[in-house]
């Protein structure tokens, strides 16, 4: 005790500027957000997913990754959601069951706390606490961000991640020697993955950040003083920006895969396997199917890709027109084609070419990789056919049919040999689900394939399925796998019949790896697209600059209040001219720079230039991508970029300030006292 000295005092250091702009923030945001009880613009797109999460049932969302939906569906968990409420239009009324302030509380926390980090930021840029100022008092007023951030939206919480991200960052490399550096690069790195994890647009800032860490990193290598700890120096870098946000990344799909075990209404852009491992749907209905396919088998075969949808190999009582519209001839024979519903006549009967059976034996026969087999439809017993005879829609490709005798000179062609594409030995054994087969045709050496075109009326608009004679490479469109399967055990016609009508039945679960859930997720996030159509409020990104345009986020149905999603005129015109003079400022310094004219001190300059790659750069990574995008764009896609622009300004004039205004001043004081 007498070490200790008496009293024990401690001191706090208040921010009261900080303070004072948190709390503004805290109310522009905050006050009044659970109006209107409506649905509101994008509330239609978002709500949809999160009644799927509280249901837990599975769901694709193309448009990013699953963190910002498991944030938004945080805030309905807390407030009690259910997830029945149905969203059908912008501007229907909620439901008492819906907790409104619950669904928007955690955006508008979000778009709140962005002013306190732009404050930190500009001053950790190495500005004045008024240029901090000034960038939040210019962040409060803009009424694109506020509108933004206090409906269940997800852009205030993507800027929320990358102005943490990037301050973060900052501290980082300003703090040289304390041991707490770390934990901001650790930061750095979480808010980076939080980023990309609430939407892809994310990514664009985290590049930004890691041609800025490599920069760094390059002068540290140089730095002789630090050659007992390079390596360590390099490889927590590395760590902290690169690898944690990988793991990150992965954990968001492992959590929403874990969650959405049900299967749902996205189930069928995703493969068998994929569906097989879900609750319900074809899990319900492929659960404990014999895995080893046999000659004697009963199989659907589902085609591998889901362009333009997916669909089952099919066949009907139905031929193909003795001649098409364009006056080119057909084999008359049975139609075979790609239907996108169960049905009946999705059945096949895998026959072995050299027996008569249409069962399975006992033991059963497994077909292997390179086996040759003949395909029965198993509702009209004809055979899956293939001549050199041009396919209805793809004349560069052979018409597929079900084969039917006229007794013409046109013989049988009905051997097909099974390539397993992602076998691990040259036996393979066919298996359920698992496999992706190539069906090659024996004769003509033409691959099986969806073409994708649909067939006219006399094809009931379903699918065209042709035989390529030039199938080159990996194509999805030319893999099949077996969806539902049975051991057959009728010979006769109308037994067996009855035994395709009747439901599938075994006892044998298998699941897929997380690993193989994401690829195939993420594979499927990133290659299929909704239909995109021009809608009544999209824009182009020359539109955003200038702020040509505005989005009626709501109407209300009786009197004239509105929601309108537009931005603060004067923080747009200022923002652009911010820009202009710093790129004028900029290209003035650097060629008198290069001829030793130094106009700025060194530290003025390397603080300029750090300025202009966050700011500058943020807005730049954020807003030019959008020129190479084919997808529909709206004015809040310009949000991300807007917020480091309106950061630039304080930035700009307070350099003008001290480095050009005062400096003038001083010559005019000169040359009056002379």
């Amino acid at each position: 005790m007498q070490c200790v000295k008496l009293p024990i005092s401690v001191t706090v250091e208040i921010n009261l500027l900080l303070v004072a702009v948190t709390v503004s923030a805290l109310v522009t945001r905050l006050y009044g957000i659970h109006l209107p009880k409506a649905v509101v613009f994008d509330e239609v797109y978002y709500g949809q997913f999160l009644s799927l999460y509280m249901k837990q049932v599975f769901f694709i969302d193309e448009s990013g990754p699953p963190f910002g939906h498991m944030i938004l569906a945080l805030g309905a968990y807390l407030g009690g959601f259910d997830g029945n409420f149905v969203w059908n239009r912008i501007g229907a009324e909620y439901t008492s069951n819906v907790p409104v302030w619950s669904l928007r509380v955690i955006p508008a926390l979000a778009g709140s706390f962005c002013i306190p980090l732009a404050y930190l930021l500009v001053v950790q840029l190495g500005y004045s606490h008024s240029s901090a100022l000034g960038a939040c008092v210019l962040l409060l007023m803009e009424n694109s961000l506020i509108v933004q951030s206090r409906f269940m939206l997800l852009e205030s919480v993507l800027i929320f991640f990358l102005l943490l991200a990037v301050l973060s960052y900052l501290r980082f490399y300003k703090a040289h020697n304390s041991s707490f550096r770390w934990f901001w690069l650790v930061t750095c790195g979480v808010s980076c993955a939080c980023g990309i994890g609430v939407k892809y647009m994310g990514v664009f800032t985290y590049f930004l950040l890691l041609g800025l860490a490599a920069v760094h990193t390059w002068h540290v290598i140089g730095d002789r003083t630090l050659s007992h700890v390079i390596v360590v120096q390099i490889l927590v870098r590395f760590l902290a920006l690169v690898v944690l946000p990988v793991i990150m990344y992965l954990g968001f799909f492992y959590i929403h895969l874990t969650l959405l075990y049900r299967s749902g209404p996205h189930d069928q852009m995703m493969s068998s396997a994929f569906q097989a491992s879900l609750e319900g749907g074809l899990a319900r209905i492929t659960q404990g199917q014999p895995l080893d396919v046999a000659f004697g088998s009963q199989v659907t075969l589902r085609t591998v890709s889901s362009k333009p949808v997916p669909c089952w190999l099919h066949s009907h009582k139905a031929n193909y027109p003795v001649r098409y519209e364009n006056g080119r001839g057909s084999t008359h024979q049975q139609q075979v084609t790609c239907y996108p519903f169960k049905d009946v006549n999705n059945w096949w009967i895998i026959k072995d070419p050299g027996r008569h059976s249409l069962v399975v034996s006992s033991p059963p026969r497994p077909v292997r990789h390179g086996d040759i087999i003949q395909l029965l439809h198993g509702m009209t017993s004809r055979y899956l056919n293939t001549h050199d005879v041009a396919a209805p829609m793809s004349p560069h490709s052979q018409e597929v049919s079900g084969y039917i005798d006229f007794n013409v000179s046109m013989p049988a062609q009905n051997l097909w040999r099974v390539d397993i594409v992602n076998r691990e030995s040259d036996r393979e054994i066919w298996k359920t689900i698992l496999s992706e087969v190539r069906l090659v045709h024996v004769n003509t050496s033409a691959v099986l394939k969806l073409s994708g075109a649909s067939l006219p009326e006399w094809g009931f608009k379903q699918l065209e399925v042709v035989g390529d004679k030039i199938y080159k490479g990996y194509q999805q469109s030319g893999m099949w796998n077996v969806e539902e399967h049975r051991y057959g055990r009728s010979q006769e016609q109308k037994e067996r019949e009855l035994e395709l009508k009747s439901p599938t039945h075994s006892d044998i679960k298998r699941n897929l790896t997380f690993i193989a859930k994401f690829l195939e997720l993420q594979w499927k996030m990133l290659t299929v697209k909704n239909e995109e159509s021009e809608h009544k409020y999209s824009s182009s990104p020359l539109e955003w600059i200038t702020m040509d345009t505005n989005i009626a986020y709501w109407l209300h149905p009786s009197s004239n209040a509105q929601i309108q999603l537009i931005g603060n005129i004067v923080n747009w015109t200022i923002a652009n001219l911010s820009l202009v003079v710093y790129c004028l400022m900029i290209l003035t310094y650097l060629p008198r720079r290069r001829r030793k004219v130094e106009d700025i001190p060194q530290d003025s300059w390397e603080q300029l230039v750090l300025a202009g790659v966050i700011c500058f750069g943020g807005w730049a990574v954020n807003y030019l991508p959008f020129f190479l995008m084919e997808k529909t764009l709206f004015l809040y896609h310009y949000l991300p970029a807007l917020t480091f622009k309106i950061l630039q300004i304080p930035i700009v004039i307070e350099h003008l300030y001290i480095h050009v205004l005062r400096q003038l001043l001083c010559l005019l004081c000169i040359s009056s006292a002379h």
